[in-house]
């Protein structure tokens, strides 16, 4: 069930990375057994946090028994357990400068949901920093709550000389707080590994306030709008761009000639006094003169020669993902694109690797894959897992190649998978028929434990596949059940996902369940697969779903011109 891999090498270190490759599993195992040393060019990282609680209850007492902290989709459940005790001690006994930080982060903590937070982060960054090459950048996105804390988390691993800048990012409008200033920002960290970390000088849009505010010349000749800037810069000098040029003298205003560089370059004149370069902008009809006699000269500086403005560490220009959004996909901590396009932009370049170890629903994935970037995902869970295929699928097409790490290949792996965690095996069951779970988090499921949506006639009528997942023995009332569930809630079709196979009487009751009609032929209303069946590929008898299946939100699809009038999928 793997696609193919895409193994390069790493250009700037001489390490070997697989790329383009999603890993299933642990972030802080997966790093230690399948990343080398400095083998990433840029790290991205919206670690999962409990920035919907009261902030008070990160830091009550606990006892440390509790059962052992797992993240899990939609959940953060950083829990001071046993667990966590354990992380703390490792850290600390590891010694260095993580260590002090760790040490004095539980002597004003004490042990909480905070620490065991901090706990499980410390050895995840220095993992991180392993991985990284010696010209490479680290992005940490989280909201105000720890922000404080993280940062000296990253000083005491990248050391405070590597930090770069913190960003703020207004993910929202103002709106009432209770007693408080309404809280309408993220705090994006930048930190590097060294001095000689990548940086290209990204930019950002001018405001089209500022556009039309400025440029206000119009030139009838070119059908160009510009605006007139100044060619001296502050300071007398004693060389020619100091002396006068057509009966303007920059030295008597404290000023000296200053022409950009790339006006220069653009017309072939980068050497020459600033007097023949002048004469050079003069002649090729760039300078502005002023009507009034004696004014100074200035140069006409274009609207379509905008090359943006240096981005700044406050970022309002971003906007988060409206519910109506084309590439909003449901997943509740789905960033804009555009956030990872300027990071992607701003820190790397064309066939660099870019690392996002807790990667959700793959925006940075997704944005990496449209920049020419290789890149490797990580999440914990399956139902991330399942929502990135499906966005790179639909997004890219057959055409990309990437492997997927840790996913069960055999019914042995889904059994085991199954013993260690019902939800992540019911989750991943569900990716393989292309269904979506009925719910992001653990509860009463009323018998249903995934849907999947088609459409499959001109009225527009949104249809229904409900799922039953069964990781244990099997009953013919669990046929029973799901029958009742499918008339209940008036789906077209119910599938048992099992792992054992059918016996007699409940194929005999699924076939009683009838035929459903649609215009590509008769389905049956009730059908059974079994594991097995679904890794040999056999999969749900529907309406073909590449046609009709709407049950997962969809990103934009990406294409490129390929000549003439026709274009191709990317």
């Amino acid at each position: 069930m793997f696609l193919e891999v895409c193994k390069c090498a790493s250009l700037k270190a001489g390490k070997i990375v697989e790329a383009n490759t999603l890993y299933y599993g642990d972030n802080l195992d997966i790093l230690s057994r399948y990343i080398p040393d400095e083998s990433v060019d840029l790290i991205y990282l919206d670690p999962p946090f409990k920035s919907d609680q009261d902030y008070n209850v990160l830091f009550e007492e606990r006892d440390g028994t509790e059962a052992m902290a797992q993240m899990q989709a939609f959940k953060d459940t950083w829990t001071w357990d046993q667990k966590a005790a354990e992380t703390y001690e490792a850290v600390v006994e590891a010694g260095g400068q993580l260590s002090f930080t760790m040490q004095a982060f539980k002597k004003m903590l004490g042990s909480c949901d905070m620490l065991a937070y901090l706990a499980m982060m410390a050895p995840r960054l220095v993992d991180l920093r392993r991985v990284l090459k010696p010209e490479g950048s680290i992005y940490l996105h989280c909201d105000p709550t720890a922000s404080h804390l993280l940062r000296l988390l990253l000083d005491a691993v990248f050391g405070k000389k590597n930090f770069k800048n913190e960003i703020i990012w207004k993910r929202t409008s103002a709106h009432k707080a209770l007693k408080k200033y309404s809280q309408i920002h993220d705090v994006i960290f930048f930190y590097t590994k060294s001095k000689k970390h990548i940086w290209t000088d990204a930019k950002a849009k001018h405001d089209e306030i500022y556009v039309k505010k400025f440029y206000t010349k119009y030139e009838r000749k070119t059908d160009r709008y510009f605006q007139p800037i100044d060619l001296t810069g502050p300071g007398k000098t004693l060389g020619d761009s100091g002396k006068p040029w057509r009966g303007f003298n920059p030295s008597s205003v404290g000023r000296h000639w200053a022409i950009p560089e790339i006006i220069l370059k653009n017309i072939g004149l980068e050497e020459g006094t600033s007097q023949e370069k002048l004469d050079a902008l003069d002649e090729a009809g760039l300078i502005f003169w002023p009507k009034k006699e004696g004014g100074k000269p200035r140069l006409k500086w274009y609207q379509d020669q905008l090359i943006g403005t240096s981005l700044s560490d406050v970022w309002n220009d971003i906007h988060p993902i409206s519910a109506h959004a084309q590439e909003r996909l449901g997943y509740p901590t789905q960033k804009p694109e555009k956030l990872l396009e300027r990071i992607i932009e701003a820190s790397s370049e064309k066939g660099d690797v870019v690392l996002d170890p807790f990667c959700g629903c793959g925006t940075t994935i997704a944005v990496a894959q449209r920049m020419n970037r290789r890149w490797i995902g990580i999440d914990i869970t399956h139902l991330a897992i399942t929502l990135i295929k499906n966005r790179l699928a639909f997004t890219y097409g057959d055409d990309i190649k990437y492997k997927v790490i840790g996913e069960p290949v055999s019914v042995a792996d889904a059994e085991t998978l199954a013993r260690q965690d019902r939800y992540q095996f019911q989750w991943w069951a569900l990716g393989l028929v292309g269904a979506r779970p009925v719910e992001e988090k653990k509860g009463a499921d009323k018998g249903i434990d995934g849907r999947l949506f088609f459409h499959d006639d001109n009225n527009g009528k949104t249809k229904q596949i409900i799922f039953s997942v069964k990781s244990g023995s099997l009953s013919v009332q669990y046929v029973r059940d799901l029958r009742g569930v499918i008339e209940r809630e008036a789906a077209e079709i119910g599938v048992l996902l099992t792992f054992e196979a059918p016996t007699k009487r409940m194929i005999t009751e699924a076939t009683e369940a009838g035929l459903y009609q649609s215009p590509w032929g008769k389905h049956s209303r009730m059908q059974i697969l079994t594991i097995s069946e679904l890794l040999q590929g056999k999969r749900v008898d529907y309406p073909p779903s590449k046609q009709v299946n709407v049950t997962y939100r969809r990103a934009k699809r990406r294409y490129i011109k390929s000549g003439g009038n026709s274009s191709t999928l990317i």
